[in-house]
């Protein structure tokens, strides 16, 4: 982010900010045609702990959107707190810019978690969980709300570092924009049975069978400026698999 060349004043969370939104219950919305799973319809799911269990695991998602007739989609790490699905990025991005408005939006995420191998090419697939979801872009206006999404942000992926860091300028919270749009109607899809040989092939004489995916950390490496002995972050174990 761009930095004027005087300092920017400090700006700390208010003492007793509440979250935001506050937590509430998840209410599974009601199936609607255009999120309705029509290929292997069996493989759909509506309810929310379902949803919210992917949306929770996930590191990125994808925004879809259309500008002047021309659709776009655009990577970005996402979160969620209670009914909403959060993504940030520049005040100055073009995909920002264009769905603070209550632009119409698609946000989906996916997590791989195997390959598949049958025994045809035709057979052969992925196992996956995703979710799609259909809403309106709304920008985070409030400059209270605005720090505290970022803060769920940042702890959802690295615990307890927030009161850890440097605090965020006047000029860094203008610099960024933060979207939210409801999970109201939404809808879940996933493989996770395993290979489905056409009757007869299981006796061919190839591999079949899966091979897991799994996101892994490397090992921390420290810049320069690390003193000897600090200890490494915490780094959130749900969106990191085993």
């Amino acid at each position: 982010m761009c930095a004027d060349a005087s300092p920017s004043p400090v700006i700390t969370p208010a003492e007793t900010l509440p979250a935001t939104p506050p937590v509430t219950p998840p209410v599974t919305p009601p199936v609607s045609d255009r999120t309705k799973v029509r290929r292997l319809p069996e493989r759909g799911r509506y309810d929310r702990e379902t949803i919210d269990a992917i949306l929770d695991s996930a590191l990125i998602g994808h925004v879809g959107y259309v500008i002047d007739g021309q659709p776009f989609v655009t990577p970005t790490s996402v979160w969620r707190q209670g009914d909403r699905v959060y993504w940030h990025g520049s005040s100055a991005s073009r995909m920002l810019r264009a769905t603070k408005d209550g632009l119409p939006v698609c946000v989906t995420v996916t997590l791989l978690d195997a390959l598949v191998l049958a025994r045809s090419g035709f057979d052969h697939s992925i196992d996956y969980r995703c979710v799609m979801i259909l809403g309106a872009a709304q920008a985070v206006e409030d400059p209270d709300e605005q720090l505290e999404a970022l803060r769920i942000f940042m702890e959802r992926l690295y615990p307890g570092r927030w009161e850890q860091l440097r605090p965020a300028t006047r000029q860094e919270l203008k610099a960024t924009t933060v979207l939210w749009t409801t999970i109201s109607e939404a809808s879940a899809k996933l493989r996770v049975d395993g290979p489905h040989d056409e009757p007869g092939d299981e006796t061919w004489p190839a591999w079949g069978g899966l091979i897991p995916v799994e996101t892994r950390l490397g090992s921390p490496q420290p810049d320069e400026f690390v003193p000897d002995g600090m200890t490494v972050p915490r780094v959130a174990s749900q969106l990191f698999q085993a």
